[in-house]
Formats: C-alpha cells, structure tokens, sequence
C-alpha cells in the first residue's frame, strides 16, 4: 500500500495556532476602547459647565431627570412587559411632596392659604421619592392581575386622578395656578445664585451649575442601581416574567410579588425625576403632569431600546432636548416659529420629529438606538486582527468548495 502524502501550506501549524488567540486580543481591544470612551464621556460631563452656558446647562439638568424617570419606566414596560400609562402621576407625587413637604406656608394675595411643611429639602426629596413608591405599591395588587392593553387603561386613570387632585387641592399644590418649588440645599450648601458664593477656575458657579452636578450625580446613580438590578437574580426573574409568566411560576418566580417589586422601584425613579422636574421649571402646575408626559415617556424608551438602561438615557436625551433646542434656535429652523408668531410652535415640531423618528426605529431598527450601539459594539469584537503587514488575508479556498457569498442575496434575487 502506497503513502499518501499530504501537503501543508507553508506556516499553517503558526497559523491555525494564532488563530483562537485573535479573538481574545480583539474581546480585550473592544473592552479597553469601551472604557476609555466611558471616561472620556465622565470628563467631558464633568468639565461641561466650565465652557457652556446657562441654557445648555438647564437643558442637561432636564435630560437627567427626564433620565432616571425612562430609566424606571424601562424597567417596568421593557424588562417586565408591563404597559403603564401612569408615568406622569408618579412624577406628580414626586413633585407635590417634595414642594409640600419642603415649602413655606402662606404667601401673596391668592397664594396666602398655601401650606408647607418647611422641612429640609433633601428630607422632601426623599419622602417625595418613597411616597411616590407608595403609591405604585398600593397599585401594584391591581397590575398584578392585568396584562397589556388592559394594565395600560387600568394605569390612565390615575393621571386623570393626579391631574383632578392637583387641580382642586389649592393649599397644598396651589391649584390651577400651580406653586413654586423650593430651592434645593444640602447640609447647609444651597444650589442657588448665591449663599455661598462660588467660583471655579474663574468661572461663577451659580444655580444653572450646581443643578446640573447634581443632576448628573443622581442620574449615574439611577444608572448603576438599574444596570447592577437586571444582571441580579431579580433581574433575571424580571426577564422571565416578560417572556412568560407560566414559565416563570414553574420556575420557582413569584409572579405577584416581582411585579409588586418592580412597580415599587419603577415608582420610585419616577418620583425621583418628579422631584428634579420639579427644580428644573422652578414651579409645579396640573398641566405638568397630564396623559401627553406619560407618552413622552413611552417614546423615550421606544426610541432609546425597550429593555436597555443606556438606551433609556438615549431616549431621554432626544425626547428631552428636542423642543429646547427647537425654541432656542426658532429663529433659524425652517417652519418653525417663536412662542406667539405664526408656524409650528418648537413643542409640536420636536413632536412631529421624535414621532417619525419613532416610526422609522419600530420599521428598520426595533432595538432602538442601544441596538445601533450595541450591534457597531459587535463588529468591532467580531472583527479579524489585522495581519503584521498591515493587510488582511482571507483564509485560501479547499478545492472543490463552493465560494462563500459576501454579500447576502437581495429579496427576489434568483439564486438558482
């Protein structure tokens, strides 16, 4: 019997060797380039108030709290599957305690019956925030027992509750004409113009600054508690319970009792946002926190990406932003006109816009903007390490094998 030699190309025992380590080298690229922009985004958030101005500074402080608000939202609708309309009453909550319980009684003409508690305001921040998770608790029994189109119609009316409550209890909201919210201070330092006065780096550090460190402080916070909860066991149970509520009781999954939970920490963030709400437009008034917040909100997590935390935040920033940089600019954008003049007014041109652009995410990109981030992500992890000469070189061709198509064939193409 005759040996049958086979032959090898020239370095392929070093090549089929350095293959599996090409990977790896590129998984740790992807990971090192991941953290490097995150700190460059931190860097640039931080020193962010050394270079812009006041406007851009209130419109970040509105995107991080309009943030941790899509954050739980997120949490409820894109983790869960739980449709709620309710949004803006637990906002509402939020903001009404936080200016009861931190506000001062009595007032000018139509406004000397207002009552306030005078409390500190971080102690109204946080029974705002605990208050409005009490009142999604109370719900919770009620969403426990409905799903989808059902649940969202269970959830509207309490807007409608919220607005008829602010609307008609005068000493504690001000009624129809709303009531200012107090400045926010913590232990002795005061995030307004002055008291005390402060400078960095030669720039005045006045309320339009402070407001937005602190903004960015409780957004990252709402940002790390979210991203640390869903790769928790709660937080797999949570996924569970939006792909199947059977699968997840014969899991071992209390249904009733993570829904509760879940409805508990959604509240809780949207309180939170209500109290920054709140700080961000100085007063509170019912047409704040009527249905049209709760649908903003809505479309923030649908453009951002239905169960992504980042891409809550993504969606906010768009939503958020939009009409504030439509009134600033009015004067320059085509078809859109100034408060007063005739055109389309900046809030319904920025929800003519997020509207379409909800369109387009939900016909050629359902995972939103995180899935456009997640899926560049995945290219740079897949892609091949270059070779030493700086050139790729594909792998040669076995004989006899059909050639790989690098293009997919288009719909109706004849492949025959």
């Amino acid at each position: 019997m005759s040996e049958q030699t086979v032959s090898r190309p020239a370095g392929g025992s070093r090549a089929a060797s350095s293959t599996p380590a090409r990977p790896a080298r590129t998984i740790r690229r992807g990971t090192v380039v991941k953290w490097v922009l995150i700190a460059a985004l931190l860097v640039f958030l931080l020193v962010f108030p050394l270079y812009f101005d006041e406007f851009w500074l209130r419109t970040g402080f509105a995107v991080f709290g309009a943030a941790i608000g899509a954050i739980g939202l997120n949490l409820l609708v894109g983790t869960t599957g739980q449709l709620s309309l309710a949004h803006a009453f637990f906002l509402a909550v939020g903001a009404v305690s936080y200016t009861y319980i931190s506000g001062e009684s009595g007032g000018l003409g139509t406004r000397a019956a207002l009552q306030g508690l005078g409390l500190p305001p971080i102690v109204g921040m946080v029974v705002g925030v605990l208050l409005a998770g009490l009142a999604g608790l109370v719900f919770s029994p009620i969403a426990a027992r409905l799903r989808g189109i059902y649940l969202g119609v269970a959830s509207l009316g309490l807007v409608f509750i919220g607005v008829h409550v602010i609307n008609t209890w005068t000493p504690v909201t001000g009624g129809f004409n709303g009531r200012a919210a107090p400045e926010f201070s913590l232990f002795g330092f005061t995030f307004g113009n002055s008291d005390p006065q402060l400078w960095v780096l030669g720039v005045p550090f006045r309320e339009a600054e402070r407001l937005w460190y602190l903004g960015l402080v409780l957004a990252l916070a709402a940002y790390v508690f979210a991203r640390n909860l869903l790769r928790s066991r709660p937080g797999r149970a949570l996924q569970t319970l939006r792909d199947s509520e059977v699968a997840a009781s014969v899991m071992g999954v209390n249904v009733q009792a993570y829904k509760a939970r879940v409805f508990l920490v959604s509240s809780m963030y949207a309180g939170l946002s209500g109290v920054l709400y709140a700080l961000s437009i100085g007063s509170i008034a019912p047409e704040s926190f009527t249905l049209v917040v709760s649908i903003q909100y809505l479309a923030m997590i649908v453009l951002g990406g239905l169960g992504s935390v980042g891409g809550a935040a993504l969606g906010a920033l768009f939503v958020t932003a939009l009409p504030l940089l439509f009134q600033q600019y009015a004067d320059v954008l085509p078809l859109v006109s100034a408060p007063g003049q005739g055109g389309i007014s900046a809030g319904f041109a920025a929800r003519f816009l997020y509207g379409a652009a909800i369109i387009l995410i939900v016909l050629f990109e359902p995972a939103g903007l995180a899935g456009i981030a997640q899926r560049l992500t995945q290219r740079l992890r897949r892609g091949r390490a270059p070779a030493r000469g700086g050139a790729t070189t594909p792998p040669p061709e076995q004989p006899g094998s059909a050639p790989t198509p690098s293009v997919r064939p288009s719909q109706g193409s004849d492949t025959r």
